[in-house]
């Protein structure tokens, strides 16, 4: 079984380098993947309650054979949820589908800045993790002007941000953010969203040089950016092909190479996005 590193987070916990992503999962798709996943070796898993999902992949854990406390849980409080106490009983509700006692890692999804109630959100949040029913808190499509209101208002900065990022949108300035307030960042789309990154030339090419498939060369860039990347997948191969990518290495021009392209935004943009 191919070995995971982690990164240790701004909390003290751990968070594995590459986990599975489970959007546009059914339920029975995904208890199905997850469980041939954690399998595999995943030790991360990616859900939220707008995926509508959760209680699948509850399941494929359950399933699994693989003790709890080896499982890095990910959800998101969706829109709909914001506020305090909307969020204290979104929560409740994500772990009753999970099957789960306590969440690794929770999430706020989208920070809806004309709602204006993410800080609300954020503080119940930090009250779950007080009460032991989250480990870590985080968030995701936060811009560093978000990040620094939750800073300002509580004093807790998350310990992850999950942010579009791919070859055609790399995110330079806002990962140098993260890295100067200790926030890992995490990849949703690493491979890219209905592009053809995968058959571009200079991408086929490094992974050739390499003897990999042009998806283990781009998950293993985000790996060499520092990003955790989640790629979704239900096939147990490529489950497999996209956990092996710590057994080789890009070099400074090849990282260049993959990214060398025309960058563009292919989902929304956090200041306007609504998703509710």
């Amino acid at each position: 079984m191919i070995s995971i590193p982690t990164y240790t987070l701004n909390d003290g916990t751990t968070l594995p380098a590459i986990g599975l992503g489970t959007w546009p999962m059914t339920d029975a798709e995904a208890g199905q993947a997850v469980g041939g996943a954690l399998a595999a070796g995943y030790r991360l898993v990616d859900t939220a309650t707008n995926y509508r999902n959760e209680s699948g992949v509850g399941r494929g854990i359950a399933g699994s054979g693989v003790p709890r406390e080896e499982v890095v849980v990910t959800t998101k409080l969706p829109g709909r949820h914001h506020g305090y106490e909307e969020t204290l009983a979104s929560f409740e509700e994500s772990r009753r589908r999970l099957g789960v006692e306590y969440v690794d890692l929770y999430l706020i999804h989208w920070p809806l800045p004309r709602v204006g109630k993410y800080v609300d959100s954020w503080r119940a949040m930090i009250k779950l993790r007080e009460d032991g029913l989250v480990r870590s808190i985080g968030v995701s499509n936060f811009t560093p002007e978000h990040i620094g209101e939750l800073e300002e208002k509580t004093g807790v900065l998350p310990s992850v941000n999950q942010i579009e990022l791919h070859p055609l949108f790399p995110q330079d300035g806002l990962r140098a953010f993260h890295a100067a307030k200790g926030i890992v960042t995490e990849s949703w789309s690493p491979l890219g969203r209905d592009v053809r990154l995968l058959t571009d030339p200079a991408v086929v090419a490094v992974a050739e040089a390499l003897g990999v498939t042009p998806a283990q060369a781009v998950l293993r860039w985000h790996v060499q950016l520092g990003a955790v990347p989640i790629p979704k997948s239900a096939d147990p191969a490529r489950q497999r092909a996209n956990l092996d990518v710590f057994g080789f290495e890009l070099s400074d021009a090849q990282m260049s190479a993959v990214a060398d392209r025309a960058h563009r935004r292919l989902g929304g943009d956090p200041e306007i996005h609504e998703e509710f």
